[in-house]
Protein backbone atom coordinates (compact mmCIF):
# COMPACT_ATOMS: atom_id res chain seq x y z
CA UNK A 1 0.00 0.00 0.00
CA UNK A 2 0.99 3.25 -0.76
CA UNK A 3 0.99 5.92 1.77
CA UNK A 4 -2.74 7.78 2.29
CA UNK A 5 -2.89 11.42 0.95
CA UNK A 6 -3.10 14.26 3.28
CA UNK A 7 -5.87 16.64 2.95
CA UNK A 8 -5.39 19.22 0.30
CA UNK A 9 -8.08 21.73 1.59
CA UNK A 10 -10.58 22.95 3.88
CA UNK A 11 -13.95 23.16 3.56
CA UNK A 12 -14.59 26.28 0.69
CA UNK A 13 -16.44 29.45 2.08
CA UNK A 14 -20.28 28.90 2.25
CA UNK A 15 -20.57 30.49 -1.20
CA UNK A 16 -19.07 27.73 -2.32
CA UNK A 17 -22.05 25.45 -1.32
CA UNK A 18 -21.58 22.58 0.70
CA UNK A 19 -19.34 20.28 1.92
CA UNK A 20 -18.82 17.67 -0.31
CA UNK A 21 -18.51 13.53 1.07
CA UNK A 22 -18.86 10.56 -1.17
CA UNK A 23 -19.35 7.15 0.74
CA UNK A 24 -17.47 4.60 -1.32
CA UNK A 25 -16.17 1.27 -0.96
CA UNK A 26 -15.76 -1.49 -3.97
CA UNK A 27 -17.34 -3.84 -1.96
CA UNK A 28 -20.70 -4.67 -1.03
CA UNK A 29 -22.08 -5.19 3.05
CA UNK A 30 -19.55 -3.06 4.18
CA UNK A 31 -22.27 -0.56 5.98
CA UNK A 32 -21.64 1.90 3.52
CA UNK A 33 -25.54 3.01 2.85
CA UNK A 34 -26.01 2.22 6.57
CA UNK A 35 -23.53 4.85 7.07
CA UNK A 36 -24.73 7.48 4.70
CA UNK A 37 -28.28 7.18 5.95
CA UNK A 38 -27.43 7.17 9.85
CA UNK A 39 -24.59 9.98 9.74
CA UNK A 40 -26.93 12.49 7.63
CA UNK A 41 -29.38 11.83 10.13
CA UNK A 42 -27.30 12.68 13.14
CA UNK A 43 -25.33 15.71 11.28
CA UNK A 44 -29.06 17.08 10.80
CA UNK A 45 -29.28 17.83 13.62
CA UNK A 46 -27.52 20.46 13.65
CA UNK A 47 -26.71 21.34 10.23
CA UNK A 48 -28.79 21.37 7.00
CA UNK A 49 -28.17 18.17 4.70
CA UNK A 50 -28.83 16.53 1.15
CA UNK A 51 -28.51 13.06 0.72
CA UNK A 52 -27.75 12.08 -2.69
CA UNK A 53 -28.27 8.22 -3.92
CA UNK A 54 -26.52 7.32 -6.41
CA UNK A 55 -26.60 3.59 -5.56
CA UNK A 56 -28.69 2.02 -8.37
CA UNK A 57 -30.29 -0.31 -5.69
CA UNK A 58 -31.54 2.41 -4.00
CA UNK A 59 -31.07 1.11 -0.56
CA UNK A 60 -30.74 5.12 0.89
CA UNK A 61 -34.00 5.54 -0.38
CA UNK A 62 -35.61 3.14 1.16
CA UNK A 63 -34.23 3.21 4.88
CA UNK A 64 -35.52 6.98 4.60
CA UNK A 65 -38.89 5.48 3.85
CA UNK A 66 -39.09 6.58 0.40
CA UNK A 67 -40.42 2.78 -1.41
CA UNK A 68 -39.52 2.14 -4.68
CA UNK A 69 -42.60 2.90 -6.38
CA UNK A 70 -42.83 6.11 -4.82
CA UNK A 71 -39.59 7.77 -6.04
CA UNK A 72 -40.24 9.43 -8.90
CA UNK A 73 -37.23 10.97 -10.93
CA UNK A 74 -34.07 11.55 -9.16
CA UNK A 75 -30.51 10.77 -9.36
CA UNK A 76 -30.74 9.30 -13.27
CA UNK A 77 -32.68 12.34 -13.82
CA UNK A 78 -30.45 14.54 -13.15
CA UNK A 79 -27.30 12.57 -14.54
CA UNK A 80 -29.21 12.06 -17.86
CA UNK A 81 -32.18 13.72 -17.72
CA UNK A 82 -30.62 17.07 -17.06
CA UNK A 83 -33.15 17.66 -15.02
CA UNK A 84 -32.85 20.71 -12.35
CA UNK A 85 -31.36 19.60 -8.98
CA UNK A 86 -34.25 21.52 -7.39
CA UNK A 87 -37.24 19.84 -9.42
CA UNK A 88 -35.60 16.25 -7.85
CA UNK A 89 -34.67 17.10 -4.51
CA UNK A 90 -37.58 15.95 -1.72
CA UNK A 91 -38.15 16.12 2.16
CA UNK A 92 -37.39 13.36 4.40
CA UNK A 93 -39.38 12.76 7.28
CA UNK A 94 -36.16 14.23 9.39
CA UNK A 95 -35.96 17.38 9.94
CA UNK A 96 -32.73 19.23 7.83
CA UNK A 97 -32.15 16.32 5.71
CA UNK A 98 -33.37 16.29 2.43
CA UNK A 99 -33.01 13.80 -0.19
CA UNK A 100 -32.39 12.94 -3.90
CA UNK A 101 -34.00 9.61 -4.35
CA UNK A 102 -32.08 7.10 -6.91
CA UNK A 103 -34.62 6.56 -9.46
CA UNK A 104 -35.88 3.15 -11.26
CA UNK A 105 -33.79 4.52 -14.35
CA UNK A 106 -30.44 4.27 -12.53
CA UNK A 107 -29.35 1.13 -13.02
CA UNK A 108 -28.98 1.63 -17.15
CA UNK A 109 -27.31 5.48 -16.43
CA UNK A 110 -23.57 3.91 -16.86
CA UNK A 111 -24.36 2.12 -19.81
CA UNK A 112 -25.92 5.23 -21.37
CA UNK A 113 -23.54 7.64 -20.13
CA UNK A 114 -20.59 5.51 -21.68
CA UNK A 115 -21.14 7.46 -25.38
CA UNK A 116 -21.28 10.98 -23.86
CA UNK A 117 -18.61 13.16 -24.11
CA UNK A 118 -17.34 14.69 -20.44
CA UNK A 119 -19.03 11.56 -18.97
CA UNK A 120 -17.44 11.28 -15.83
CA UNK A 121 -18.38 15.21 -14.93
CA UNK A 122 -21.72 14.43 -15.58
CA UNK A 123 -22.50 15.19 -11.72
CA UNK A 124 -20.09 17.73 -11.36
CA UNK A 125 -21.68 19.77 -13.76
CA UNK A 126 -24.94 19.18 -13.14
CA UNK A 127 -24.35 20.55 -9.30
CA UNK A 128 -22.14 23.25 -10.54
CA UNK A 129 -25.59 24.16 -12.96
CA UNK A 130 -27.87 24.28 -10.06
CA UNK A 131 -25.93 25.91 -7.06
CA UNK A 132 -28.41 28.21 -5.60
CA UNK A 133 -30.15 24.75 -5.26
CA UNK A 134 -27.15 23.68 -2.74
CA UNK A 135 -26.33 26.63 -1.38
CA UNK A 136 -28.43 26.05 1.69
CA UNK A 137 -27.07 23.31 2.46
CA UNK A 138 -23.69 22.85 4.60
CA UNK A 139 -23.36 19.06 4.09
CA UNK A 140 -24.03 16.79 0.68
CA UNK A 141 -23.55 13.25 1.40
CA UNK A 142 -23.65 11.06 -1.41
CA UNK A 143 -24.44 7.22 -1.57
CA UNK A 144 -22.16 5.53 -4.10
CA UNK A 145 -23.01 1.77 -5.39
CA UNK A 146 -20.24 -0.69 -4.30
CA UNK A 147 -17.89 -0.52 -7.38
CA UNK A 148 -15.85 1.49 -8.95
CA UNK A 149 -17.61 2.22 -11.94
CA UNK A 150 -19.09 5.53 -14.04
CA UNK A 151 -21.96 6.20 -11.11
CA UNK A 152 -19.24 5.90 -8.32
CA UNK A 153 -16.53 7.49 -10.88
CA UNK A 154 -18.79 10.88 -11.14
CA UNK A 155 -19.14 10.81 -7.18
CA UNK A 156 -16.07 11.44 -6.55
CA UNK A 157 -15.47 14.20 -9.53
CA UNK A 158 -17.86 16.17 -7.39
CA UNK A 159 -16.77 15.91 -3.87
CA UNK A 160 -14.01 17.19 -1.98
CA UNK A 161 -13.46 14.04 -0.12
CA UNK A 162 -13.88 10.40 0.34
CA UNK A 163 -15.34 8.94 3.69
CA UNK A 164 -14.53 4.74 3.49
CA UNK A 165 -16.89 2.35 5.77
CA UNK A 166 -14.98 -0.40 6.24
CA UNK A 167 -15.97 -3.55 8.10
CA UNK A 168 -13.19 -5.29 10.46
CA UNK A 169 -12.67 -8.08 8.73
CA UNK A 170 -10.22 -9.79 6.38
CA UNK A 171 -9.98 -8.63 3.46
CA UNK A 172 -10.51 -5.01 4.84
CA UNK A 173 -6.97 -3.53 3.91
CA UNK A 174 -6.64 -5.38 0.72
CA UNK A 175 -10.02 -3.00 -0.05
CA UNK A 176 -9.42 0.03 1.50
CA UNK A 177 -5.75 -0.46 -0.35
CA UNK A 178 -7.54 -0.30 -3.53
CA UNK A 179 -9.69 2.35 -2.48
CA UNK A 180 -6.48 4.70 -1.65
CA UNK A 181 -5.42 4.02 -5.58
CA UNK A 182 -8.36 4.95 -6.95
CA UNK A 183 -8.46 8.42 -4.91
CA UNK A 184 -5.21 9.03 -5.96
CA UNK A 185 -6.16 7.95 -10.10
CA UNK A 186 -9.03 10.65 -9.94
CA UNK A 187 -7.22 13.19 -8.09
CA UNK A 188 -6.13 13.60 -12.47
CA UNK A 189 -9.66 14.71 -12.52
CA UNK A 190 -10.52 16.77 -9.50
CA UNK A 191 -7.68 17.43 -7.62
CA UNK A 192 -8.85 18.40 -4.32
CA UNK A 193 -10.23 15.09 -4.07
CA UNK A 194 -9.11 13.68 -0.13
CA UNK A 195 -9.00 10.49 1.70
CA UNK A 196 -10.95 11.95 4.24
CA UNK A 197 -11.89 9.40 6.43
CA UNK A 198 -12.31 5.76 7.45
CA UNK A 199 -14.87 4.31 9.19
CA UNK A 200 -14.71 1.10 10.77
CA UNK A 201 -17.43 -0.84 10.73
CA UNK A 202 -19.80 -4.11 12.09
CA UNK A 203 -16.95 -3.89 15.08
CA UNK A 204 -17.27 -6.94 17.69
CA UNK A 205 -14.95 -6.59 20.20
CA UNK A 206 -16.05 -10.59 21.44
CA UNK A 207 -14.14 -11.13 17.57
CA UNK A 208 -10.45 -10.96 18.08
CA UNK A 209 -10.09 -10.49 14.36
CA UNK A 210 -11.94 -7.39 14.64
CA UNK A 211 -9.55 -5.66 16.94
CA UNK A 212 -6.68 -6.82 14.90
CA UNK A 213 -7.80 -5.28 11.78
CA UNK A 214 -8.48 -2.03 13.42
CA UNK A 215 -5.33 -1.95 14.96
CA UNK A 216 -3.31 -2.45 11.35
CA UNK A 217 -5.63 -0.28 9.67
CA UNK A 218 -4.58 2.40 12.76
CA UNK A 219 -1.60 1.63 12.47
CA UNK A 220 -1.07 2.85 8.78
CA UNK A 221 -3.67 5.07 8.00
CA UNK A 222 -2.77 6.91 11.87
CA UNK A 223 -5.34 9.98 11.74
CA UNK A 224 -7.37 8.47 8.51
CA UNK A 225 -9.32 6.40 11.03
CA UNK A 226 -12.19 8.08 12.65
CA UNK A 227 -11.96 7.38 16.36
CA UNK A 228 -15.90 6.55 16.60
CA UNK A 229 -15.91 2.60 15.60
CA UNK A 230 -19.70 1.03 14.55
CA UNK A 231 -20.65 -1.23 16.45
CA UNK A 232 -22.32 -4.38 15.09
CA UNK A 233 -25.50 -3.76 16.75
CA UNK A 234 -29.06 -5.95 15.52
CA UNK A 235 -30.94 -2.49 16.03
CA UNK A 236 -28.88 -0.89 12.75
CA UNK A 237 -29.71 -4.45 11.07
CA UNK A 238 -33.75 -4.07 12.03
CA UNK A 239 -34.01 0.15 10.71
CA UNK A 240 -33.79 -0.21 7.41
CA UNK A 241 -37.01 -2.68 7.42
CA UNK A 242 -39.32 -0.15 9.28
CA UNK A 243 -38.14 2.90 6.56
CA UNK A 244 -35.98 4.74 9.20
CA UNK A 245 -32.61 5.37 10.32
CA UNK A 246 -31.61 3.68 13.43
CA UNK A 247 -31.35 6.81 15.55
CA UNK A 248 -35.61 6.83 14.81
CA UNK A 249 -35.87 3.35 15.12
CA UNK A 250 -33.97 3.22 18.58
CA UNK A 251 -31.88 5.82 19.49
CA UNK A 252 -30.34 4.53 23.11
CA UNK A 253 -29.04 1.37 20.96
CA UNK A 254 -25.23 1.35 20.59
CA UNK A 255 -25.36 1.78 17.13
CA UNK A 256 -27.67 5.00 17.28
CA UNK A 257 -25.13 6.26 19.70
CA UNK A 258 -22.34 5.62 17.68
CA UNK A 259 -23.29 7.36 14.43
CA UNK A 260 -23.82 10.84 16.96
CA UNK A 261 -20.20 10.18 17.69
CA UNK A 262 -19.33 9.98 14.45
CA UNK A 263 -21.25 13.35 13.46
CA UNK A 264 -20.00 14.73 16.48
CA UNK A 265 -16.27 14.01 15.55
CA UNK A 266 -16.52 14.60 11.61
CA UNK A 267 -17.78 18.54 12.57
CA UNK A 268 -15.06 18.76 14.76
CA UNK A 269 -12.17 17.54 12.56
CA UNK A 270 -13.78 20.04 9.81
CA UNK A 271 -13.82 22.68 13.11
CA UNK A 272 -10.33 21.99 13.35
CA UNK A 273 -9.31 21.94 9.35
CA UNK A 274 -11.07 25.10 8.84
CA UNK A 275 -9.46 27.05 11.64
CA UNK A 276 -6.20 25.79 10.01
CA UNK A 277 -6.41 27.28 6.60
CA UNK A 278 -7.32 30.40 8.15
CA UNK A 279 -4.01 30.50 10.21
CA UNK A 280 -1.91 29.41 7.10
CA UNK A 281 -3.99 32.03 4.83
CA UNK A 282 -3.09 34.60 7.49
Amino acid sequence: MSAPDRPTSARPAKDAGPRRIALANQKGGVGKTTTAINLATALATAKRVLLLDMDPQGNASTGLGVPRNERGAGSYALLVGDRPLADLIRPSKIPGLDLLPADNDLAGAEIEMVGMEDREHRLARALERDAGALARYDYLLIDCPPSLGLLTLNALVASQSVMVPLQTEFFALEGISQMARTVERVKRLNPALALDGIVLTMFDRRNNLSELVARDVRSFFKDRVYDTVIPRNIRVSEAPSHGLPVLLYDIRSSGAQAYIKLAAELLKRDRARTRAAKESAA
